[in-house]
């Protein structure tokens, strides 16, 4: 059959959770059987996120094809247990750096260049990649940013273009809205949504579904009413009510029929249900733990949640495999103190030490872990939390005093050192080492026990090592490297055998933690500190 294609838009305010709808809508899809994909436009001028601070964006989320990538493709894959790639992130950057390459090297053929036809038709163009390769049913694309956004200008016009050229029974346009209460007088009000709508008209495009986020149910007059003045059918009209995790969203839009609703208008049987057996099962465990646990999540961007939302999510995924609550604790490495330290991570099951990049907090997240590590407290370190690690084990247990990173300073023990192939690069964007690599791991050790296997793939960003040249006097001292990259030797994974669990890994095995498979070491980590606490 043909690529269907659904577009998924947001008016009224930002943060409503276009991504999350998305990843739900997908869900119900690929339970049904279809083969689905989610992409996310991106209206800013970056390239990528890549360079962006994480206060700016959230986390960078990084694919196995080395694309760094906006963090709701993070959603997309803990929701479908499908990777995404380079093809599934596309901005403005990079769709104006295309079309200005393109206008280089003659291929417009002297005519103007401009945002019609040129610029939309290059969004277009991108918009149909993944549809054209034959490896799905169904696309769906969210537009990032709210409709009347002057940087969402040309997304929605490449829709309304695009929508036309496909035919109505090919495209769906879903546009999420928002249906506030308000408490003086006690009633839901229609007209931001009625706005939202009307901006999207302005701009060429009738929506054929509404997802309305809301406090409180939509009731049969709410509905009417917004369908009669949206001119949107009365079933189209979806409400999205808060939800205590986002992971009930599938079921609540199974429940309102969205998926049922986009079938019908993509001409697409709906016969049987969606088969949603595992995903109840891993919800009942969520909200129906046997235990808890408590676990720091210690640095440097804990201001805002988003910067680690992998890290926060694949630990809800460990939690429901080990039947616990896992209460996270996120801690500023700025703020911890080796004189206080025992205070501030009093009452702490185990201990994540976060990745980032710079100076600041470093020392925090150091004394962190010498204190974890002398009073056998599980740690986990992930990149810059596992190269601190090295660190503090270098100053305090090799007596090699000076040792740090050259990320921070120059010192005459770089225990943690510039890569070879990233010396000489002076570009920031897209030159570290991303992507998924390979790891060898030991037999015996501990990051072995916990994925079963010994050859892995897990994804990276990173420019700094561990330094080869101390390997010798590391192992000889008790911390061992149990990962290692078979193709240039680096070291992926250090433990200390001797230590209830203490495991440092240069990659980010946060990436490919989702409901169906949650990651193996988040897992093992969450059972180590819950028999800590006993």
């Amino acid at each position: 059959m043909d690529t269907k294609y659904v577009f998924v838009t947001g008016g009224v305010t930002s943060s409503l959770g276009k991504g999350i709808i998305s990843a739900s809508l997908a869900k119900l899809l690929q339970k049904r059987g279809y083969r689905v994909t989610i992409q996310k436009f991106d209206p800013y001028l970056n390239v990528d996120p890549g360079t962006m601070n994480p206060y700016e964006h959230g986390e960078c989320y990084v694919t196995d094809d080395g694309a760094e990538t906006d963090l709701d493709l993070g959603h997309y894959e803990r929701f479908l247990n499908v990777p995404t790639s380079q093809a599934n992130n596309v901005t403005t950057g990079r769709v104006y750096q295309t079309v200005i390459d393109n206008e280089r090297e003659g291929k417009y053929l002297g005519k103007t260049v401009q945002i019609i036809p040129h610029v939309t038709d290059e969004i277009q163009r991108r918009m149909k990649i993944l549809g054209d390769s034959g490896e799905f049913d169904i696309i769906i694309t969210e537009l990032g940013g709210t409709v009347g956004d002057i940087e969402s200008l040309p997304y929605v016009e490449s829709v309304r273009q695009l929508k036309r050229k496909l035919g109505s029974d090919d495209s769906v346009v879903i546009h999420l809205t928002f249906v506030p209460y308000l408490k003086a007088a006690g009633e839901l009000k229609t007209k931001p949504t009625q706005h939202s709508v009307q901006k999207l008209l302005e701009a060429g495009v009738q929506p054929d579904i509404l997802v309305c986020r809301t406090e409180h149910k939509l009731s049969k007059e709410i509905r009417s009413k917004i369908s009669l003045f949206c001119n949107v059918n009365q079933n189209a009209v979806i409400e999205s009510i808060d939800a205590s995790s986002i992971y009930e969203v599938p079921l609540l839009m199974e429940k309102e029929k969205l998926d049922k609703v986009v079938l019908a208008k993509l001409r697409l049987p709906s016969t049987s249900d969606a088969d949603l057996d595992s995903w109840k099962d891993f919800l009942f465990k969520l909200k129906h733990p046997k235990n808890e646990v408590n676990i720091g999540l210690v640095g440097k961007y804990v201001e805002l949640p988003d910067a680690y939302k992998s890290i926060i999510e694949a630990f809800i995924h460990a939690g429901a495999v080990n039947e616990c609550k896992v209460n996270l604790t996120l801690m500023s490495s700025e703020n911890l103190h080796e004189d206080t330290i025992e205070e501030k991570l009093k009452g702490l099951d185990g201990v994540l030490v976060a990745p980032g990049f710079g100076d600041r907090g470093i020392d925090g997240k150091i004394s962190t872990i010498k204190y974890l590590r002398e009073n056998n407290v599980p740690f986990f370190g992930i990149c810059l939390g596992m190269q601190c690690a090295v660190i503090e084990y270098a100053r305090n247990v090799l007596g090699l005093k000076t040792a740090h990173s050259t990320e921070m300073i120059k010192t005459i023990d770089p225990v943690i050192d510039l890569m070879e192939s990233q010396k000489g690069i002076s570009k920031k964007g897209g030159t570290m080492r991303l992507g998924a690599y390979k790891c060898k791991l030991e037999k015996g050790s501990k990051s072995y026990t916990a994925y079963g296997k010994q050859m892995i793939s897990e994804r990276h960003r990173h420019r700094f090592e561990f330094n080869n040249t101390y390997l010798e006097k590391f192992e000889a001292l008790g911390m061992k490297a149990v990962g290692i990259n078979p193709d240039n030797n680096l070291v992926e994974v250090v433990e200390i055998p001797t230590h209830p669990w203490f495991v440092g890994v240069q990659y980010h095995p946060e990436l490919k933690s989702t409901v169906d498979e949650p990651h193996p070491l988040f897992v093992r980590f969450v059972k180590a500190a819950l028999d800590n606490k006993k």
